[in-house]
């Protein structure tokens, strides 16, 4: 019996690893686009709805059909909440008053979370020196980023960092549950049920909070909420699992690092976004933990 080769990046699942940071970084983009004439919670069903009928339509395709368990359902509508609805929301609120590019540098610490959290909810993925280290160096690059005005009073723009980091902690939580209560259910399956219920659960929300969505928009702000549809969501996620697949999961956490200069150059390049020398210290803090949190760097070094 042969060993099976370790994941590994080819040239392939490299060229995928850009254009998943590429749409994923697109969607701090194309938000920042979106809230000159929508509101962030009608943005996140935006989001979520339009992409069910893509992903709808290549679960057909592949041949897999709906469960039926209502267990099953009630399991997507947690991930929904965990993975889509919470963050999505929280990180289109934080947009409101700080620029794309900071909310994806603070977006980036999801994969410290990730492994902090794993490493106290679950029993094969223990909490070592290394991750909590790593974590150690996210909250340096949070600290460098949001300054030492944070604890002189509470303002908005505090407010919406803490969002995002709040984003990246309902990830973090989402990547655990999708391990213990999903790991039978094909991957893509998986997705679109998500997305079901992430709508399920924002239409209400959204319609209380925000009213009956507007449909009278510029081409503009249309045009970008069927990119975050389309090309950040369905798009991504079918990348997701590509790439989970081909290079693995410790592999896939390296896009973390790659959607902040995504997010900074659309920003920088089309909106006039400029971001001041702590959110790039912060930023390389965050990639310091994330790489003492994977690890593979040191031990290359060993």
């Amino acid at each position: 019996m042969t060993d099976q080769p370790s994941p590994r990046i080819t040239p392939m699942a490299a060229l995928m690893l850009l254009a998943l940071a590429a749409v994923w970084g697109g969607s701090f983009f194309f938000a920042e686009i979106a809230l000159r004439e929508v509101p962030p919670l009608t943005i996140t069903l935006h989001r979520v709805f339009w992409a069910v009928p893509i992903l709808f339509v290549v679960v057909r395709l592949m041949g897999l059909h709906l469960p039926r368990a209502p267990k099953i359902w009630g399991t997507y509508l947690v991930m929904g909440a965990l993975n889509n609805a919470i963050p999505f929301s929280l990180i289109f609120w934080g947009q409101l008053q700080i620029e794309s590019g900071l909310a994806s540098i603070l977006n980036g610490t999801t994969a410290v979370f990730g492994a902090v959290v794993a490493g106290v909810l679950l029993k094969d993925e223990p909490l070592t020196l290394p991750k909590i280290i790593g974590a150690l160096f996210g909250v340096a690059g949070v600290a460098a980023i949001m300054g030492v005005d944070l604890l002189s009073g509470i303002d908005l723009r505090n407010l919406a960092q803490l969002a995002v980091l709040g984003a990246a902690l309902s990830y973090a939580f989402a990547s655990v549950w999708g391990k213990v209560a999903l790991a039978g259910q094909p991957p893509q399956m998986n997705a679109l049920g998500m997305l079901i219920g992430s709508t399920i659960l924002m239409i209400p929300v959204a319609l209380w909070v925000d009213g009956v969505p507007r449909f009278d928009l510029s081409a503009s702000v249309w045009a970008a909420l069927l990119a975050v549809a389309a090309l950040s969501t369905a798009l991504a996620y079918l990348l997701y699992f590509a790439i989970l697949k081909r290079a693995g999961a410790a592999n896939l956490m390296l896009v973390t690092l790659m959607i902040p200069p995504f997010a900074v150059g659309l920003g920088a390049a089309f909106l006039g976004e400029t971001l001041g020398s702590e959110a790039l210290i912060g930023f390389a803090l965050i990639a310091v933990g994330l790489a003492v949190t994977d690890g593979r760097l040191f031990r290359r070094r060993t």
